[in-house]
């Protein structure tokens, strides 16, 4: 296939002052900052399937964009046009990664065989762009969600031969993902939860899931995978309630089943957000409990109570972000996934390349003012101060196990304590984090 995006060179850095929209403003990935650049701190990838695969249809509308990969009825020519595109997009926006689902990529076929067969057919096309770019794939997945056989769930569906199906799709998927040198594997479970109690065992399902896991762990070692198997939490939707409801809820599943050793969790936005909390809040828990492992960057609408996986543009709420993911020890082997869409009405190929440079460029941001807060421990001496009397004393006794409730109680007495309340200093705090941003 001839050049998708004609008139559009590499993107490259041109600084702040620039008004260039076809140039970054604030990422530039060769800047060193607290020992490392910035496209090591970051890793940014390309999602496949919002930026190659999505036609701007939505439930009220038939797709908007247009594009020649989506036309005619010849589905592996399509996937394959998707292949030169996609590795076009990447390569002129200097990014060094790309995600995908397995049914991104490839058609499906009438019986499994034929999709795997599909699948290895779209992988060697996949694997000589790699060679031939330098372009990395941050993690593959399976999807156990689009095709009506998932309607009750992939693993935790009551039928087992549903279940069977998946297990052998993510099987070859995970090896493919493991063939193409991913560095990671990400298991989503869309439709993993309930409609209703009504028809539903929970304890059952949750317990299937538990050995699902189990078995992608043992796979994962067995063919010598040495990337990180993740869990994407999402409480709601498609389903009413989903098992992997958020951070907290999928590091209680993992310590029941024996895992916490063995999975970590890719976070996204505005999962977070629509599981009621902030984003910060998912990263705190993870980093804090040290199964913390990649990140799908986008934002919801706050009138909108849906996943609407828009470009991020809020830069507290990334400074905030990477202010945690630098705290506790960086990406590691995952990185900064755009799993984010350009609207519907955004129908210019150009678009895609404004959507990704304004997201990479509010992420760059972050981390710059996340390093400064870092450096000049603005935040972290006036909390570490507010926590101090933990570090030793009563606070680190009490903490320690060297005291019960009667050496407490007897401590109270003979020191006749009379503890007065302290500012939490929130505004200050705030005014701080403002002077960074």
């Amino acid at each position: 296939m001839s050049e998708f995006f004609t008139g559009v060179d590499q993107i490259k850095f041109e600084g702040p002052d620039s008004s260039n929209p076809l140039a970054f403003r604030h990422y530039d990935p060769n800047k060193v900052i607290l020992g490392k650049t910035m496209a090591e701190h970051l890793r940014p990838a390309i999602c496949w399937w919002h930026t190659l695969c999505w036609p701007g249809a939505d439930v009220f509308g038939d797709g908007t964009f247009g594009r020649p990969w989506h036309e005619g009825t010849d589905l592996m020519t399509q996937c394959e046009q998707k292949v030169e595109v996609g590795f076009e997009f990447i390569k002129k926006m200097g990014v060094p990664y790309y995600c995908f689902h397995d049914k991104d990529v490839t058609p499906e076929g009438a019986t499994l065989a034929e999709s795997n067969k599909n699948l290895d057919h779209i992988a060697e096309k996949l694997q000589a762009k790699m060679d031939e770019t330098g372009i990395k794939l941050l993690w593959g997945t399976a999807n156990l969600f689009s095709n009506p056989r998932f309607m009750s769930g992939a693993a935790t569906n009551p039928d087992p031969e549903v279940f069977a199906y998946a297990a052998a799709q993510v099987k070859h998927c995970i090896e493919t993902t493991h063939k193409l040198n991913g560095e990671n594997y990400v298991l989503w479970g869309g439709r993993e939860g309930y409609e209703t109690l009504l028809n539903t065992k929970m304890t059952q399902e949750i317990d299937q899931l538990g050995r699902f896991l189990t078995m992608v762990v043992e796979h994962k070692h067995k063919i010598g995978f040495k990337g990180t198997i993740l869990i994407e939490p999402k409480p709601h939707e498609p389903t009413k309630h989903q098992y992997d409801f958020d951070c907290a809820t999928v590091h209680g599943f993992l310590l029941k089943y024996g895992l916490q050793d063995e999975v970590k969790v890719n976070i996204e936005v505005n999962h977070a957000t629509l599981a009621g909390h902030t984003f910060q809040h998912e990263l705190e828990f993870a980093t804090g409990n040290n199964f913390f492992g990649s990140v799908d960057f986008n934002r919801g609408d706050d009138q909108c109570g849906w996943d609407t996986d828009q470009f991020p543009n809020d830069v507290t709420e990334m400074t905030l972000a990477m202010y945690t993911i630098l705290k506790g020890g960086g990406m590691g082997t995952g990185g900064a996934n755009f799993d984010a869409k350009i609207r519907r009405q955004s129908i210019d190929p150009n678009d895609l390349f404004y959507a990704h440079i304004g997201g990479l460029d509010t992420i760059a941001r972050g981390l710059e003012n996340a390093a400064a807060l870092i450096e000049s421990e603005a935040l972290s001496s006036k909390v570490d101060a507010r926590y101090a009397g933990w570090d030793s004393g009563l606070g680190k006794d009490m903490l320690d196990g060297k005291m019960d409730f009667d050496s407490i109680a007897e401590h109270v007495h003979t020191n006749n304590l009379t503890p007065a309340p302290q500012s939490g200093q929130q505004e200050l705090l705030e005014n701080i984090l403002n002077r960074h941003v």
